[in-house]
């Protein structure tokens, strides 16, 4: 049996810096729809692979 895939998490501001935006982009995202926030109340984490396909995109879904 395969496990399921990991997700590789990081928090708001190392996802910023990743995709070159504020963390108030990160957030926007969020909010949109178009990024998945994982983690617990007071703790964002975004997986890193779905924050890179966003930005290589500009931020459009």
């Amino acid at each position: 049996m395969n496990a399921p895939p990991r997700h590789r998490l990081i928090p708001t501001n190392v996802a910023a810096l990743a995709a070159g935006v504020s963390e108030a982009t990160i957030r926007k995202w969020v909010s949109r729809g178009k990024l998945t926030r994982y983690g617990t109340p007071g703790r964002s984490e975004f997986d890193i692979e779905e924050l890179t396909a966003i930005a290589l995109r500009g931020g459009r879904r």
